[in-house]
């Protein structure tokens, strides 16, 4: 049985990375998973973890607040008593992949310069309506 659990959210608060006794290291994340629609929007908070010489890399310096993510690997679920009394449901996620999505929302950055090439544009041509003229494209996939 395989229990793979896969998702795109936005990392709540800048990752940290912490070592155990053992000396083991372990990178946490928390990210941010929107699920319904309208009304019955609901986020979902799940604490992401990253174990060992991934840990220690340089994704920490990534994974800061606002940034989209692509996570994937083991969610568990555990139960905890509130402060309050009430009993409160955690998931947890031991992650085997963790990708950039997009850039990071953060309205202190300055607005990103689109790339300009050095040599001018070519005039453009006749639209290319009909589907069965030859398409000349760059793109290598």
């Amino acid at each position: 049985m395989s229990n793979v659990f896969s998702f795109t959210g936005t990392v709540g608060r800048d990752a940290e990375v912490r070592y155990l006794p053992s000396g083991q290291a372990v990178l946490n994340v928390t990210v941010a998973n929107n699920i319904g629609f309208g009304d019955k929007q609901q986020t979902l908070w799940i604490r992401c973890a990253v174990w060992g010489k991934r840990a220690e890399g340089q994704l920490q310096n990534y994974l800061k607040k606002g940034q989209q993510v692509f996570v994937s690997g083991e969610l568990s679920q555990s139960e905890y008593r509130a402060q309050d009394g009430s009993t409160k449901t955690s998931l947890e996620l031991n992650a085997n992949i963790i990708d950039l999505v997009g850039r990071r929302n953060d309205s202190n950055q300055a607005p990103q310069q689109s790339y300009q090439p050095s040599q001018p544009s070519a005039p453009q041509g006749p639209s290319h309506d009909n589907f069965d003229a030859p398409y000349d494209d760059d793109i290598p996939f």
